[in-house]
């Protein structure tokens, strides 16, 4: 399967308030970029899934990529 890019965008709580994140990464569907959101704010950030909101999720081409780990993945 074809790798693409998405970014993702969602809020997750900490507390009692809800902090914004936008994300970019490579995927091959939505559903394994959920997964990873979860898996990666859970052992980073030890937020439950049920704190985490995720908005947005849309496929980006190569020139619209921010994140500078994501460009140098597609130098490779």
């Amino acid at each position: 399967m074809k790798t693409r890019i998405f970014r993702i965008q969602g809020k997750f709580e900490t507390g009692n308030s809800l902090k914004p994140f936008t994300r970019e990464l490579k995927a091959t569907n939505e559903e394994e970029i959920k997964e990873r959101i979860y898996s990666e704010f859970g052992s980073k950030h030890h937020i439950k899934r049920s704190k985490i909101k995720i908005e947005d999720i849309k496929e980006i081409s190569e020139k619209d990529v921010l994140d500078p780990v994501v460009k140098a993945l597609l130098k490779e």
